[in-house]
């Protein structure tokens, strides 16, 4: 079985055309890669995700006092037993917080894009929480740089389209196991909203890519390695070049179903008013527009939250 690339992203540097072409090769055909050589410091990752274990380690009562009633998930903490993936009968065994982008009073976006609201009970929560937020943002932007260069883009095409993008930074508590025959997974089948998601420092095994063949590959990233993947956004406005993959979080066997996960995705979105209209670069005689219509990335995100029981 072939496997899921990791590349170092430090290489955009110095083998600028060879790295893009790589990367670019392992989205066509993964939707998925590994990226290395990041520059986040491990302490940053480290210290972020104790702040978010002690906050799910609070009673529930407590951190329903964050749970945003109507909100859609979009800020704070949403309860276990609410997202279920689209199309699936059963609910993900996980709790969630969202933490988003820290706009200025004047902005525009204001009426879509709420204030955060952060936890008292855990002081650290918000610093870690913005640092990790903001290395992930700038991270995510040097992915789109090789992205666009991939297909016949300007190298900074993205950066005025993502630069005060609905982008969503969510801990993720699976709690332990404790039956052995429930229906549920840790996260259904599922294919992602956004631009691309960065995935730093999944705590356990469980992460399953679904190949062009159908079958489910495990990708466990080294601790190194963040795990970033297309979403369905960039899916549309690529018209299918770098394909938005399906993927899940299995339930583990045995004794280490009986242990917590935690992970921490970085959804980036780009700005809510942006239009995803299908590339003409990305248009071809063997690949024709699949969507004639265009939709703003605010209206996709609103349709889709719907479908996936968050609103």
């Amino acid at each position: 079985m072939s496997q899921i690339p990791t590349l170092d992203i430090r290489r955009f540097d110095t083998d600028r055309e060879a790295f893009v072409a790589e990367l670019g090769a392992a989205y066509r055909e993964w939707g998925f890669a590994g990226i290395r050589g990041h520059g986040i410091p491990q302490s940053l990752i480290d210290e972020a995700y104790d702040a978010f274990v002690r906050f799910f380690a609070l009673p529930e009562e407590t951190k329903r006092k964050y749970h945003v009633p109507g909100g859609g998930g979009a800020r704070g903490y949403t309860p276990f037993g609410v997202e279920t993936a689209k199309g699936a009968k059963h609910f993900d065994l996980k709790e969630f917080f969202h933490i988003g982008r820290e706009l200025p009073e004047d902005s525009k976006y204001r009426d879509v894009m709420p204030p955060n609201v952060w936890p008292d009970e855990v002081p650290e929560f918000r610093e870690k929480g913005l640092a990790l937020y903001g290395a992930l943002d700038a991270l995510g932007a040097r992915v789109l740089e090789a992205l666009a260069l991939h297909i016949g883009l300007p190298q900074d095409w993205f950066a005025d389209k993502t630069d005060f993008g609905n982008s969503i930074l969510r801990p993720i508590h699976y709690p332990p196991i404790t039956a052995d025959d429930i229906p549920n997974v840790r996260a259904g089948a599922h294919g992602d909203i956004n631009f691309i998601t960065l995935l730093v420092g999944a705590s356990a095994a469980g992460l399953e890519v679904r190949s062009h063949a159908g079958e489910w590959v495990p990708f466990t990233a080294d601790e190194d390695t963040i795990v970033v993947n297309i979403g369905d956004m960039l899916q549309r406005l690529t018209n299918h070049v770098y394909p938005s993959t399906i993927h899940r979080v299995v339930n583990p066997p045995g004794d280490e179903a009986r242990k917590p996960r935690y992970s921490t995705p970085f959804f980036l979105h780009p700005n809510p008013d942006f239009l995803i209209d299908v590339l003409p670069s990305c248009v071809s005689e063997d690949n024709p527009s699949r969507y004639p219509e265009a939709i703003t990335a605010h209206g996709y995100l609103e349709e889709r939250l719907r479908e996936i029981k968050l609103k």
